[in-house]
């Protein structure tokens, strides 16, 4: 076996313990004084103290291991009768009993020391029990919701409602409710959070019970117990779903022991003190030299001791070592004396000569020991480590400089890498820092001593109060404030640098010598972390908590980071970081596993048979045809699972009312879970190595291998081979942007993001909304205080008792805000973010010119780049401003080209990411710096959009679409400026920043390539506009429906409930019909002789049909006490937006435009219209002004009653220009109105159409002859072209009175 660490070779087997045979050449390598003198030193019994050198007994390597015995020995010790102890009864190993004292449905794990919860209030006991003395426990709170941990008897009984301190004899203490349970429950302790030490303390021979939290005592929780014969107490837990404790009995030294108390397990005292005097002699080799020239001992310094192949120092070790290895395996052992050794070492002396001893150490146990006693040292270890990582106070930085310097060492990093650090622990834990629920308990009163929160805040921009109204003393608090996070963020800084040293560590890959190197074996392991959370997202203890990832995720960019630089810097023909993307030929290529993902184009299996001439063609890849077969297998059973692929599933032990112990993981429990079986087997396609370069015609054949067998080759590819890079497209350059195997990492940490990163990030914004609602329930109670009188001594008292609790509460949330902007939302972390933003962008604009191989990239890189846009201008205000990144303007650009282009791609297949693209360009044209970038993409671009947004509605999601078109045109429209709707002003929105409630900014940009786009072609304004109205009138006559329920439901006698599904809908409909409304307003406005110019053969229908769906809006709004007034006045939850105002300026607008805005000839054929529609009526027109019945002719508008409804009532949001508009509109009907009444005269029933008896005929068919109104037949004939009465198709249609005119002639001439 080789040492790594040193500068010399050994191997193991030169250095076995001596047979009789050598043992006079042995001792000869240093005279026997020297020998005696050096041995004595080592094995030094610290018992007895030290004699003359003639008086005591000769050492030599004969005589040594009777000495070692003598020295090892332990009296009084019985190891076997350990587990009978008075007062205890049960294994002397205490573990949880999973074969009986259960009930409910748990999960145990492998080493029956967690669990986690999986049924609604399980319950589980150990196997030992106490009837006597003093004795405590220790419970590491995983999670910190519902639990109750205690103690109970054998005879009490559990179910799914009541567990631990619910039952007689039952005692417990609950974290989460604050609160102790023996049947009854009173207030006790304090609350707990993960990461928490509970211990449990029953003293029986006083009948006491109590618990500690973190070492400090709760006080006496019980008195009087039960005692006596039969009673004796299991330690005990209930724990509600997803929940999850991690025991120790005793197993491992307890975190904060007791005086007089005594742990469940007994620890191994014997070889306890067995392996303190063998370290010792360890330690004493250390700093002790032999020097054969001087012949004496010369004491040195531990750090600079170097192992420099002395036989007679050798042999020594490998004395200690033959003892001490077999203790080093036991986890009690390396936790209270490695582990302790350890940290003392770190503690002492500098970084580089800790790092020194650790080698040294490492190097050692490698030489010494065997592979398996070396491998169980190193996993208890690294256990310990994390154990002290993971509940550490602010700054843990010992913990974390100690496993810098144990994976600084080359092959127990690669053995922690491939056995331990994702396959035993979470790695990842060593990556995140906890926000603290105990501000006093994390050490931030001391570095942030002075609180201050802002008095008002959004996250769209800076406080609202301005600086400069600042009392001196609101100054003076904030900048302390200040400085104090300026201090606890330094501190951060220091953990946050070494936890990306560790990664550092992790991603070398300069370390190949004998092996694989770190980064490799890294990425496999990482590749399975990521497949495991992206396929378990319903398994919530199968996931990395999202609060872990997001701190993993920001390590893993500032190492990925450093290394891709670090390679620029040796290879100029590579690209900076700044300029990272990831090449389209990795999702193709096969290279790289995505698991089940979703591709933009669909299945990976579909787009490799669709896909596969495009493939060869464009990337000289051939697929294999044994995968096209097993897809093709695949696709025509689903439902059938292979039976290897079955067989490999890891089983889940999860029985109904049972518990069993498996080895799976839990983000959610104890670090020392096992993870064997704990990823599910998929296969990644690899390719074929060609060792030779490809001509253009040759291709590559793709087959399967799994992830484990891809070997460094695979990834950085070889002198032939491109390695993840294969399939270059002509389109991407030839040069690499950096080591292949830095590509596959940042590929994984978008992944990361996508999974639930940016979940958390949107979580942790929780914070800073609940110190505005804080700060504002503060100021209320103080200006109730200013306001009281002060007779009023009993209010006085109750409002300053309020005040002290929203002070206390805001001082300890604004010290949590503090650890959230340093660790979640700094300056760092959000120029981390955007990176990722730039990375997607690149990489979707290169994916973008392969072409049909764009449909191979993964969705979630569009997700993440619409996502993390939305992190960074939600998210990380007001502190920070996406304004101030490097590049905003551009990059907002780029995203708006990519969403612009993207919403409606064919390539593109997925409902949700089209919905995705869909609604991030709808928020994006709502606020006026994306919508400027929207203008700034090329005119092309623009114009295509523009062109997808005018489809016709039918057969697509037309909701988004219609509402980006609206706001294009908010803010040009009448009455359309306002940002609330004025019914709503007096309430408070839930949240400002909402797309709806921004302010309005019209784009005149994109609202004139609308308009050339409708002149353009013939059928594109009539079948977006038949598809527009066609939309309206569904929308308004679901929501006229639904609200003829609503009102039934509310004249109902008996109670009753209207669903609240019920009202969302019914509100979204009005809104439609609103928003509709508006786009009939824009296009009018836009390009009004679409509806006026009856030269065009679809003008007058259209006219006519916009007409009809605007009367019958006006009439079943503005109708006396009608139907709609009665809803509005209800004010039903969920109905809010429900209103006159919006749906009737609306139908203004088009009105106005229709009768005031249009040339005179173009007014008065749509006056004609209007009269003509049976539906129309002037009331509805007078409505509009507040005015009952119209006006006499000649006669001024009387004014409006302030009772009604009356547009003159709104001048906030209506200019006195268009009022005046409105009453010209008013006149005009109205005299146009008596014109036509004078001017009609009676219509027999045999000239009326008979399909809508409303308008005489106009309109014969032929060849049929049959006849009606040109309205219906022109409406009729734009999805059917049989006649409405014979079913003949219908050739042409003719004006009637034309035909009867030539029929007349026909017969004269006759």
């Amino acid at each position: 076996m080789a040492s790594k660490g040193s500068s010399m070779s050994f191997s193991r087997k030169s250095y076995r313990l001596t047979s009789d045979a050598e043992k006079s050449r042995v001792t000869g390598i240093v005279h026997e004084k020297l020998l005696n003198d050096y041995l004595h030193r080592i094995f030094s019994s610290p018992e007895h103290v030290p004699t003359a050198a003639t008086s005591r007994k000769p050492l030599n390597f004969q005589n040594l291991p009777e000495h070692l015995d003598q020295l090892l020995h332990v009296e009084d010790e019985d190891e076997e009768s350990q587990g009978q102890v008075e007062g205890r009864l049960g294994p002397s190993t205490v573990v949880l009993d999973h074969t009986g004292g259960f009930e409910g449905l748990l999960l145990v794990d492998d080493d029956l020391l967690g669990v986690i919860g999986h049924s609604n209030f399980g319950t589980i006991r150990s196997t030992t029990c106490v009837y006597k003395g003093k004795w405590v426990y220790e419970v590491l709170i995983s999670s910190q919701g519902l639990m109750q941990i205690g103690w109970c008897t054998i005879n009490c009984r559990f179910n799914q409602e009541e567990g631990v301190g619910d039952t007689h004899n039952s005692y417990a203490y609950d974290g989460n409710r604050v609160r102790k349970w023996n049947v009854t429950t009173t207030n006790y302790g304090k609350a707990w959070a993960a990461g928490d030490i509970v211990s449990c303390l029953i003293d029986l021979d006083d009948g006491t019970l109590s618990f500690c939290l973190n070492g400090v005592s709760l006080g006496t929780a019980f008195e009087n117990l039960s005692r006596g014969l039969g009673m004796a107490y299991f330690p005990a837990i209930s724990l509600s779903f997803k929940e999850s404790v991690a025991f120790n009995f005793g197993s491992r030294p307890l975190r904060y022991p007791v005086a007089g108390y005594r742990p469940l397990q007994d620890p191994p005292h014997a070889d306890l003190v067995r392996a303190q005097k063998l370290l010792g002699c360890f330690r004493a080799v250390l700093s002790v030299e032999l020097d054969p020239v001087e012949g004496r001992l010369v004491e040195k310094d531990s750090s600079e001791w170097q192992l420099q192949g002395q036989p007679t120092v050798l042999l020594t070790l490998a004395h200690i070592f033959h003892r001490f290895a077999p203790l080093l395996r036991k986890v009690y052992l390396v936790e209270a004396v490695l582990m302790s050794f350890l940290r003392g070492v770190v503690e002492a002396g500098t970084p580089a000569q800790a790092q020194s001893v650790v080698r040294q150490v490492l190097d050692l146990l490698w030489l010494f020991m065997e592979d398996y006693e070396v491998q169980d040292c190193l996993k208890q270890l690294m256990m310990s480590l994390l154990r002290l990582y993971r509940f550490s106070p602010i700054v843990p930085d010992l913990g974390l400089q100690l496993t810098i310097a144990i994976l600084r060492h080359e092959k127990s990093r690669k053995f922690l890498l491939s056995n331990v650090l994702f396959d035993v622990l979470r790695s990842v834990v060593f990556f995140y820092i906890k926000s603290p629920l105990r501000v006093e308990e994390a050490g931030l009163q001391e570095l942030i001593p002075t609180t201050w929160w802002p008095h008002r805040s959004g996250r769209e921009g800076k406080d609202s109060k301005d600086v400069k109204d600042e009392t001196a003393e609101e100054r003076v608090r904030r900048r302390a404030y200040e400085r104090g996070c300026q201090r606890l963020k330094k501190r951060i800084e220091v953990v946050e640098e070494l936890q990306v040293q560790i990664l550092k560590l992790l991603l070398n890959n300069k370390d190949d010598n004998g092996g694989e190197a770190s980064r490799y074996i890294f990425l496999t392991k990482f590749r399975k972390f990521l497949q495991e959370n992206a396929s378990g997202r319903g398994n919530m203890p199968m996931l990395c908590p999202p609060e872990y990832m997001v701190c993993f995720l920001h390590r893993l960019i500032s190492a990925l980071r450093y290394y891709w630089d670090e390679y620029k810097a040796s290879n100029p023909r590579a690209a900076f970081s700044e300029e990272a993307y990831i090449p389209p030929q990795v999702f193709y290529n096969g290279k790289v596993d995505y698991f089940d993902l979703q591709r933009l184009g669909g299945l990976l299996s579909h787009l490799r048979k669709t896909l596969k001439d495009d493939l060869a063609s464009k990337a000289n890849i051939l697929i294999d045809p044994l995968e096209l077969q097993a897809a093709t297998m695949d696709d025509l059973d689903e439902d059938e699972e292979p039976a290897p692929a079955a067989a490999q599933r890891p089983t889940q032990a999860l029985a109904m009312g049972g518990v069993l112990p498996l080895p799976r993981p839990s983000w959610l429990s104890s670090p020392t879970l096992g993870r064997a079986n704990r990823f599910l087997s998929t296969a990644a396609v690899s390719l074929m190595t060609p060792r030779r370069p490809l001509s253009t015609s040759e291709k590559v054949k793709v087959r399967t291998l799994s992830a484990e067998q891809r070997t460094r080759e695979d990834i950085e590819g070889s002198h032939w081979n491109e390695g993840l890079l294969l399939g270059r497209p002509p389109e991407e350059p030839e040069q690499p942007l950096t080591e292949n195997s830095l590509l596959e990492v940042l590929d994984g940490a978008i992944m990361m993001y996508n999974l639930s990163v940016h979940q958390q990030l949107g979580k942790m914004v929780g914070v800073s909304d609940d110190v505005n609602e804080y700060a504002m329930a503060l100021r209320d109670t103080e200006d109730k205080l200013r306001r009281c009188p002060k007779r009023r001594n009993d209010i006085l008292a109750e409002l300053t008792k309020s005040q002290k609790v929203f002070s206390e509460k805001l001082d300890h949330l604004s010290r949590r805000l503090a650890w959230v902007h340093a660790t979640v939302y700094s300056q760092e972390k959000m120029l981390d973010i955007y990176w990722l933003l730039r990375v997607c962008l690149r990489t979707v604009e290169h994916g973008d010119r392969t072409g049909s191989l764009f449909a191979f990239m993964p969705e979630f890189y569009l997700s993440v780049a619409i996502n993390s846009y939305s992190a960074l201008k939600n998210y990380f205000g007001p502190v920070h401003s996406m304004e101030e990144l490097p590049g905003y303007e551009e990059t907002l650009t780029r995203l708006a080209a990519i969403l612009a282009k993207h919403f409606a791609d064919t390539r593109i297949v997925g409902t949700d990411i089209r919905d995705s693209l869909m609604q991030a360009l709808a928020s994006y044209v709502c606020y006026p710096h994306s919508l400027r970038a929207v203008e700034r993409i090329p005119e092309e671009q623009r114009v295509a959009m523009v062109r997808n947004l005018l489809a016709p509605y039918e057969q697509r999601p037309w909701a988004q679409t219609n509402w980006i078109l609206v706001r294009l045109w908010r803010g040009c429209g009448f009455g359309y400026r306002y940002t609330r709707l004025p019914h709503l002003l007096k309430t408070k929105p839930e949240d400002a920043n909402l797309p709806s409630l921004q302010k309005p900014c019209p784009s005149t940009l994109l609202q004139q390539h609308m308009a050339e786009l409708l002149r353009e072609g013939p059928d594109v304004a009539p079948s977006f506009l038949n598809s527009v109205l066609n939309q309206l009138n569904w929308a308004f006559s679901e929501f006229i429906g639904m609200i003829q329920e609503i009102q039934q439901a509310a004249e109902r006698l008996e109670r009753n409930f209207v669903d609240s599904r019920q009202l969302k809908v019914c509100a979204t409909c009005f809104d439609l019909s609103v928003s509709l409304l508006r786009v009939l307003e824009m296009t009018i406005t836009l390009v009004p002789e679409i509806f006026l110019d009856w030269a065009r053969p679809t003008s007058e229908m259209l006219l006519r049909r916009l007409a009809q769906l605007l009367n019958q809006v006006l009439n079943r709004v503005t109708a006396e006490r009608n139907l709609f007034d009665r809803v509005v006045t209800l004010r039903l939850p969920g109905l809010e937006s429900v209103d006159h105002y919006p749906i009737l300026v609306a139908v203004t607008g088009i009105l106005v435009r229709l009768l005031v805005h249009g040339p005179a000839s173009g007014t008065e054929r749509a006056t004609s219209v209007l009269l003509a529609d049976p539906c129309f009526q002037l009331r509805s027109i007078c409505y509009l002004l507040g005015q009952p019945e119209p006006p006499a002719p000649g006669t001024a508008l009387p004014t409006p009653d302030r009772k009604r409804f009356s547009l003159q009532s709104y001048t906030d949001y209506i200019s006195m220009e268009e009022l005046a508009q409105v009453e010209q509109m008013l006149a005009h009907l109205t005299s146009a109105s008596a014109q036509a009444a004078a001017a009609s005269l009676p219509t027999s029933e045999e000239d009326l159409c008979p399909i809508c008896y409303a308008h005489p005929i106009s309109a014969v068919f032929q060849p049929c002859g049959h006849k009606s109104c040109k309205a219906c037949i022109n409406q009729h004939l734009m999805n059917n072209k049989d006649c409405f009465f014979c079913k003949a198709t219908i050739v042409s249609v003719e004006d009637w009175e034309k035909a009867a005119n030539a029929s007349t002639t026909t017969s004269s001439a006759a």
